[in-house]
């Protein structure tokens, strides 16, 4: 029998460790800054900073991540292409893009969600270890994950199961289709969790053309 493989999700990862020193301490003034959003300070004075996934403003007009911007795009673009998509019709916007760290006392977490309107997401993890939190991607066919069946004891088949988990190492780039729903589980607090998320809309190029 040929067997055919058919609606695929396309998945990339690739370990950029030259970019890690350089942008973990560009994000030091990031990380710093949204621990004072009044709203944090009074929750870490109240109860701790338990359970905080600690977020920046954007990093897009920071030059000290200008080499990873430009190389994500590049790479945007070549995700997009391989999936037979005609990216020559589009000009493709960074519009989110900002450094997350979550709580040194652990709890830090992402429920299961997609970004609206993206075309490509991903992240680059700056601190992680196998003792801290790490991604998980869900089924994205919905008519799939309705009649999944019960899996065999012990199964580890990638055609059954209706999540995947991701253990990155520091210097990791994830890049996946902006539709894939996906989530961070809780963090123990053992080892330091700090990463870059990004999204990328792809968006027609007439929409840029003078009248």
């Amino acid at each position: 029998m040929i067997k055919k493989e058919f609606f695929k999700t396309p998945i990339w990862v690739e370990n950029k460790k030259e970019f890690l020193t350089s942008l973990d301490k560009a994000s030091n003034k990031y990380v710093k800054a949204s621990k004072n959003i009044p709203k944090t300070k009074e929750h870490i004075k109240k109860y701790g900073d338990f359970g905080i996934s600690h977020h920046s403003t954007p990093l897009t007009f920071d030059n000290n991540f200008l080499d990873l911007r430009n190389y994500i795009g590049n790479k945007s673009s070549e995700f997009l292409d391989f999936q037979g998509f005609d990216v020559s019709s589009y000009t493709l916007i960074l519009n989110e893009f900002w450094v997350q760290e979550f709580s040194k006392k652990g709890g830090g977490h992402h429920s299961a969600h997609v970004h609206w309107n993206q075309h490509v997401s991903g992240f680059y993890f700056l601190k992680c270890s196998s003792e801290t939190s790490y991604p998980v991607f869900y089924e994205p066919r919905t008519g799939a994950r309705a009649t999944k069946l019960k899996l065999k004891t012990g199964s580890n088949a990638d055609y059954g199961n209706e999540k995947m988990h991701y253990r990155p190492t520091p210097g990791d780039l994830v890049i996946f289709p902006g539709y894939l729903e996906h989530e961070f589980t809780v963090d123990p607090g053992i080892d330091p969790f700090r990463f870059i998320h990004f999204n990328i809309q792809a968006v027609p190029k007439e929409i840029f053309k003078n009248d």
